[in-house]
């Protein structure tokens, strides 16, 4: 399983139009054309920042769905609307599951046109690490994170394989390790780093907060 994490910075305010437009447009194509959009969510701390994730089966699939979703008439239709809300849609993770299994597998979502925001928020750790620390992380960090009562929803390590569909770059800048935790609401903590997690960082880490849209699978 292939994952991407895409963070983009948009135009100020525009925001909301991007999130309308993607729940009403690009779910539903997206899918069709043999991808699984799995979440789509504000950063609470950057009021100009869309982050989202799709996932595909492996590399090859990956090419045939992005290159059918970006060459069909739904993207043809609303790209120029999408891309005007969009200062930069770059930092994108190319990403694979850290552990055996489909950590995010399919699960329903509203249908169009919902509004109500999901009260549960979402950290996204970025974590540049050297080789080997998933191990550590199974060992020492994960079980930590659960006595913590904020064990990981998911876990991923950078996919090193060429990019299938140059058109969209993906970052080759890190090896990073990224991990979900959910958390219950607004007003409940983030978790802090575990110790020992200092020693394997190769760049300082990433931290997100993250509010699911409307339509979002996870939620």
């Amino acid at each position: 399983m292939i994952y991407e994490f895409r963070r983009y910075t948009l135009r100020p305010g525009r925001r909301d139009e991007l999130i309308e437009l993607f729940e009403r447009e690009f779910v539903e194509s997206q899918e069709a054309a043999g991808m699984g959009v799995v979440g789509q969510f504000r950063d609470v701390d950057k009021p100009d920042v869309f982050c989202w994730m799709r996932k595909f089966p492996d590399m090859e699939a990956r090419r045939a769905a992005l290159t059918a979703f970006y060459g069909g008439p739904v993207w043809r239709a609303h790209r120029d609307a999408a891309n005007a809300t969009m200062i930069d849609s770059d930092d994108v993770l190319l990403l694979r599951p850290a552990f055996p299994g489909d950590p995010l597998p399919a699960t329903g979502r509203p249908p169009t046109g919902a509004t109500e925001m999901p009260e549960a928020r979402y950290v996204a750790h970025v974590w540049p690490v050297g080789a080997g620390f998933a191990g550590f992380f199974a060992d020492r960090v994960a079980p930590a994170l659960a006595s913590a009562g904020v064990p990981p929803v998911a876990c991923f390590e950078t996919e090193d394989a060429e990019n299938t569909f140059p058109a969209l770059p993906v970052r080759t800048d890190q090896t990073v390790f990224v991990w979900l935790a959910r958390l219950g609401g607004p007003a409940e903590a983030c978790p802090a780093e575990p110790p020992g997690v200092d020693a394997w960082l190769t760049a300082p880490p990433r931290r997100f907060r993250l509010s699911p849209t409307p339509r979002s699978a996870l939620r």
